[in-house]
């Protein structure tokens, strides 16, 4: 087996799946086995998750990497003779780790996106689609996100202290063992009819503003 084939594999893909086919296997996969979601006392569950996650990293950057480039090379015609070919545009969010804090990004679309570790406290995010983007831990405190659309965001432990998401779509949104103290959800939206949509298990709530205006005891 190649490794390209392996790569397929371990995301359990057919070979020549599509970019965007790698990054939801790739989500789907990390909240299986994230170390967050097991027992921290079982030692071997964790040390399998964690041996599972490089193996899903590895294989995700890997077929980024060369679909990206197979994408440049097919899709860019040949810069013309003595000149450089055209830079490519950089879409925000930047580099893993970069602070983000305050940063603009009202309207957005950072759907898919992974977020994951990045500081964007006090940021604007009002009316942004950040639908099924990943931003496990997460750093959101008092970051505006009223009427941003969170359609099955991966918030694991995300902190939203004092975050306004007011008339913010949360449904399908997982936002087990997130912080969510002193947060405004005035007018969200997690339920549909009496059905809760929101995965809030371990969630710390106290000080919350909930959608229909009560505050969280």
């Amino acid at each position: 087996m190649s490794d390209l084939e392996r790569y397929y594999r371990i995301l359990e893909l057919e070979p020549g799946a599509t970019l965007e086919e790698v990054n939801q296997a790739y989500k789907d996969l990390v909240f299986v086995w994230h170390p967050d979601r097991i027992p921290k006392d079982n030692l071997r569950l964790q040390q399998k998750a964690q041996d599972k996650l490089k193996a899903i990293n590895e294989a995700r950057e890997k077929l980024r990497s060369l679909k990206t480039k197979h994408q440049t090379t097919s899709n860019s015609p040949s810069p013309p003779p003595q000149q450089q070919p055209p830079s490519q545009t950089i879409q925000p969010p930047p580099k893993q780790n970069s602070d983000l804090s305050g940063k603009d990004y009202s309207r957005a679309n950072l759907s898919n996106k992974d977020l994951s570790g990045r500081n964007l406290s006090y940021a604007n995010l009002s009316g942004a689609n950040l639908s099924d983007t990943f931003m496990h831990k997460v750093n959101l405190r008092g970051a505006n996100l009223s009427e941003a659309n969170l359609f099955r965001a991966n918030l694991l432990l995300a902190d939203l202290r004092e975050a306004n998401l007011r008339a913010a779509n949360l449904i399908g949104a997982d936002l087990s063992g997130a912080d969510l103290r002193g947060a405004d959800l005035t007018g969200a939206r997690i339920r549909s009819g009496e059905r809760l949509l929101v995965k809030l298990v371990g969630t710390n709530l106290a000080g919350a503003i909930m959608p229909d205006g009560s505050i969280f005891q």
